[in-house]
C-alpha cells in the first residue's frame, strides 16, 4: 500500500495554471525575485520551461489586484482563433503580423472590460466606457505595412463581320428569287499587364492606440495598469519585433502602465535593427529591463543552501505543510541524503523536481524514498522526457553524444566551459532542452586576464544513466559493496573557476568531423 506521504507526493501538479488564491499559498520566493517582479518597470523575465514564469507571474498577477490595480494577463498561447494563421506561409508578413497585433490587443480590451464591470462599484462605468471604446476603435487602426505589389491589367477584344452573297433560283412556277447578303469577319484581341513589386521595410503604425491606453489609465482613480505577457516565445519569431514595437510605441510610454513579459532566451528575437539609429521592436536593458533570469535562481552549484530550502518549502507548500513542520516532513518521507540528491537532480527547474519526485513516489510505493530511487528515476526522466525532446534535432543529439566522449569520456570532468558571448545554435537547443545547464557565467581565469567564460555541466540524468558505464565522472565512483559492484555517489568538490582552460569545449573540432562526414 502506498504511504500518506508518497501518496501526497502522487497528487501533485506538475503546473502552474492554477487559481489566485492556490498560486499565492504555493509560491515561494527567492533571493531578491518578488521584489524585482513587484517593480514598476517593463521588464522581460527569462527563464526554459518548467523553471516558473508562469507561477512567478500567476502570484504577481494576484498581489497586485489584491491591491486594486488592474491586471491583464494573456497567455499568447491562446490569443487568436484562426489557427496557424501566425504561421501561414501563404500569407504575407505584414497580414500575419497585423492579424496577431489586433488578437492581442483585443484579448487586452476584452479584459480591461472585465475588469471595469466587475469594479463598477468603486469606478465610475459610464466614465470609463468612452475610454474603453475608444480603445475599441484604436485597435482597428492598427496595421502593418509591408511588402507591396501593384499589378494592372488591361486587355481589348474587337470582332466585326460582313457577309456577301448572290443566289438565284427559278421554281416550276414562272418567277425569279433572287437575295444577297453581305458578310465579313475580322478578329483582334490584346492583353496587357503591368507588375511593380518591392520591399519596403516593415512599418507599424498604431493610430491613436497609445492615447485610447492613456485614457483607460486616466480613468482608473490612481490605480496601476498591469499587462502580463505570458508564453511570448510561442509566438513566431519572425513576428515577435513587431509586437514588442507595439508594446514599446503604445504602452510604454502610458503614465501608470507597466508591462512584463515572460519568455524563453533561446526562443526570442525583439529587436530588428535597420539603417541608422532606428529599430523595430525593444532593446532589451534600455527600453525594457532583463534582469530576471529564473536558470540562475535555484541551481544547486550555485548556492546550494538556498536551493535546498527552496525546493524544501516549494513542495511543503504544495503538500500542504505547514512552514515550521517543513524540516520534519522532508526527514520523515525521505532516506539520508536523498533530499539533497533530489535538489541536485533538479537542476534547478522546479518542475523538473517535481516530476523525478512523482516517479520516485511512485517506486518507493511504502517506503521512504532513497537516494537510489532518485538516481534511478532521473535517468529515466532524462532518457524519457529530455533525451527524447532533443532526438528530433539529430545534429543536437549528435553534439550531446560527443560531449559525453569529449568531456566526460577523455577529460573526467563534470563541466565544461564556452567563452561568454559563444552563439551557437546546437548548445542553445541542448540548453532549451535542459539536458545541459549553465552554473557560473562570466568566469574570468586567472592566465586570461579579460576574456570570460560561461561555464556548463551535463543534467544529472545524463550521470546517473553513466553510472553503470566506463563514462562516469568524477565522483561518481563504481565500488566493492556486499552484492558485487555497486555505484554510488560521492560530493564533487568544488569547481577550480581559476583553472578552467583545459575544459574549454573545441566545438570547432566537432563541426570538422560533421563536415568531414559529409562529404564522405
Amino acid at each position: 500500500m502506498t504511504s500518506v506521504t508518497n501518496a501526497s507526493f502522487l497528487r501533485l501538479s506538475r503546473r502552474a495554471e492554477a487559481d489566485g488564491r492556490n498560486l499565492i499559498e504555493k509560491f515561494v520566493d527567492v533571493g531578491p525575485l518578488f521584489t524585482l517582479l513587484s517593480s514598476s518597470d517593463h521588464q522581460v523575465i527569462f527563464g526554459r520551461r518548467g523553471t516558473g514564469k508562469t507561477h512567478a507571474l500567476g502570484y504577481l498577477a494576484a498581489d497586485r489586484e489584491l491591491r486594486g490595480d488592474a491586471v491583464v494577463m494573456v497567455d499568447l498561447r491562446k490569443v487568436g482563433s484562426n489557427g496557424g494563421m501566425y504561421s501561414d506561409p501563404s500569407r504575407t508578413l505584414h497580414e500575419r503580423a497585423t492579424g496577431m497585433m489586433v488578437d492581442v490587443l483585443s484579448a487586452v480590451h476584452e479584459a480591461l472590460y472585465e475588469y471595469f464591470v466587475t469594479s463598477s462599484d468603486t469606478l465610475d462605468l459610464a466614465v470609463a466606457s468612452p475610454a474603453i471604446d475608444a480603445l475599441a476603435d484604436a485597435i482597428t487602426q492598427v496595421t502593418v505595412v509591408g511588402e507591396t505589389e501593384v499589378a494592372a491589367r488591361f486587355s481589348r477584344s474587337r470582332v466585326t463581320s460582313a457577309t456577301n452573297q448572290l443566289s438565284a433560283s427559278v421554281g416550276t412556277q414562272p418567277g425569279v428569287s433572287f437575295r444577297v447578303s453581305s458578310s465579313a469577319e475580322n478578329s483582334s484581341s490584346g492583353s496587357e499587364s503591368v507588375r511593380k513589386s518591392g520591399h519596403e521595410r516593415l512599418n507599424v503604425n498604431f493610430g491613436s492606440t497609445g492615447a485610447a491606453f492613456q485614457r483607460v489609465v486616466d480613468v482608473m482613480n490612481g490605480r496601476r495598469l498591469w499587462i502580463l505577457l505570458d508564453e511570448w516565445s510561442c509566438i513566431p519569431l519572425v513576428l515577435q519585433p513587431y509586437l514588442a514595437d507595439l508594446l514599446r510605441r503604445s504602452v510604454f510610454p502610458v503614465t501608470g502602465a507597466t508591462v512584463k513579459i515572460a519568455a524563453i532566451e533561446q526562443r526570442s528575437h525583439f529587436r530588428i535593427q535597420s539603417d541608422g539609429a532606428d529599430y523595430v521592436g525593444i532593446e532589451l536593458g534600455a527600453d525594457a529591463a532583463a534582469d530576471v533570469c529564473l536558470d540562475d535562481f535555484m541551481v544547486f552549484d550555485n548556492d546550494q543552501e538556498k536551493a535546498t530550502a527552496f525546493l524544501r518549502n516549494l513542495i511543503a507548500r504544495h503538500v500542504g505543510i505547514l512552514p515550521e513542520d517543513t524540516e520534519e516532513f522532508v526527514s520523515y518521507a525521505f532516506e539520508e541524503r536523498a533530499f539533497a540528491e533530489l535538489v541536485q537532480a533538479a537542476e534547478g527547474v522546479p518542475r523538473d523536481a517535481i516530476n523525478i519526485l512523482v516517479l520516485a513516489a511512485q517506486r518507493a510505493i511504502d517506503k521512504r524514498i532513497s537516494v537510489e530511487h532518485i538516481r534511478f528515476v532521473a535517468k529515466t526522466w532524462y532518457q524519457r522526457d529530455k533525451e527524447k525532446a532533443i532526438s528530433v534535432n539529430q545534429a543536437a543529439l549528435r553534439l550531446l553524444h560527443w560531449i559525453v566522449e569529449e568531456i566526460i569520456g577523455k577529460h573526467r570532468t563534470r563541466a565544461f566551459v564556452l567563452r561568454s558571448g559563444t552563439t551557437d545554435r546546437l548548445i542553445e537547443a541542448l540548453f532549451d532542452a535542459r539536458v545541459i545547464h549553465v552554473i557560473k557565467r562570466g568566469v574570468s581565469p586567472h592566465d586570461q586576464l579579460g576574456v570570460r567564460f560561461d561555464v556548463y555541466k551535463l543534467d544529472y540524468g545524463c550521470y546517473a544513466e553513466l553510472l553503470t558505464t566506463g563514462y562516469a565522472p568524477l565522483g561518481l565512483m563504481r565500488v566493492e559493496g556486499e552484492s558485487g559492484v555497486e555505484s554510488t555517489y560521492v560530493d564533487v568538490p568544488p569547481d577550480d573557476y581559476l583553472s578552467i582552460r583545459d575544459a574549454i569545449l573545441p566545438l570547432e573540432r566537432f563541426y570538422a568531423a560533421e563536415a568531414s562526414s559529409v562529404e564522405t
